[in-house]
């Protein structure tokens, strides 16, 4: 074999080379951050799908609560019973808290729409207006999200001015 030069050359990078290089590796980013977004909506579609599940079982679990509530009135059978359905109530509360859910305190807290649905307002000097009196159903959170609010009674200022009486002396000056 004849000498020949080693030295082969690469062809020179001209301005399409590069263009399309360019446009590769925006293409991969844009492959990276869509599949890193999917991957995201996953989670919270999964999560969302969870807390969902959770928030319709506070329903029947509220109405297990208060019909125990009355279980150490019944008879000693019904406070047998009452106590193997305290047992599995325990049981589903522990499973709410395992998934992140929790009650929250509402009776003395400042009214928050974000958490609390006002079903009654009470006027009264007791307690500052927007402080919550009384709790109906209790509010629930997940981390960082409510997943029912709280429906409550909420303290309103009297209102002194009684219906039908008109206070504007400009009209009684007429």
């Amino acid at each position: 074999m004849p000498d020949e030069p080693t030295d082969i050359q690469p062809p020179p990078i001209t301005e399409e080379v590069i263009d399309y290089k360019d446009k590769y590796l925006r293409l991969l980013a844009d492959v990276e951050n869509m599949r890193k977004r999917m991957q995201k909506e996953k989670q919270e579609s999964l999560r969302f799908g969870i807390e969902n599940i959770l928030s319709e079982i506070l329903g029947p679990l509220d109405n297990f609560e208060n019909a125990l509530k009355f279980a150490d009135q019944m008879s000693g059978e019904v406070r047998n019973w009452a106590l193997g359905f305290q047992m599995i109530l325990g049981q589903l509360k522990d499973i709410l808290t395992q998934n992140g859910v929790a009650p929250f305190v509402s009776v003395g807290e400042r009214f928050d729409a974000l958490k609390h649905e006002a079903v009654e307002m009470c006027e009264t000097d007791a307690a500052p207006e927007g402080t919550i009196l009384q709790e109906f159903v209790k509010g629930y959170s997940c981390k960082d999200r409510i997943i029912r609010p709280a429906r409550v009674k909420v303290a309103k200022k009297i209102n002194l001015i009684k219906e039908g009486e008109n206070h504007d002396n400009s009209k009684e000056e007429k």
